[in-house]
């Protein structure tokens, strides 16, 4: 059996909490702040554009070139400016948990993610994660942290 996998980002955006759960809030603005070169769209037609339990928004991205992959996630619980977290119902993890929190600090706004995810196919999809997928999940994270700091400063 394959593991569960995890791991937590950080960071200060020098902005008020209500501009930046705005923002977050939003799957308009996911394309923005994910690499180009993962093809991500938004292909939701009914999701609406305010956040709220029990949303679910599809996409679809290409983590390898050329290889389109089909992606739905539901908004599971929401607590307006505080957090929210989405579950994968059909995609490419056989476990998809991201925890979105956001927290007043001096200085801005302390958002957190934390993620867990599982590949599927056993010892395969460890190795996958070894050899790739973990790599690439640390990019698209970085890439975003960097945008994320362009835009806000």
């Amino acid at each position: 059996m394959s593991k569960v996998y995890s791991f937590k980002t950080t960071q200060i955006i020098p902005a008020p909490l209500s501009e930046i759960w705005d923002f977050f809030s939003s799957a308009d603005n996911l394309e923005d702040i994910t690499p180009k070169d993962m093809g991500f769209q938004v292909i939701s037609r009914f999701s609406g554009n305010k956040i709220y339990a029990g949303q679910v928004i599809e996409y679809t991205v290409r983590p390898l070139p050329g290889i389109p992959v089909y992606w739905m996630t539901e908004i599971t619980h929401v607590e307006k400016h505080k957090y929210f977290v989405d579950e994968q119902r059909f995609g490419p993890y056989s476990l998809w948990h991201h925890q979105h929190h956001f927290k007043e600090v001096d200085g801005g706004v302390e958002m957190t993610d934390i993620v867990h995810y599982k590949i599927p196919y056993w010892f395969i999809g460890d190795i996958a994660n070894a050899l790739f997928v973990e790599k690439k999940l640390k990019g698209i994270f970085d890439f975003r942290k960097k945008i994320i700091a362009e835009r806000w400063t």
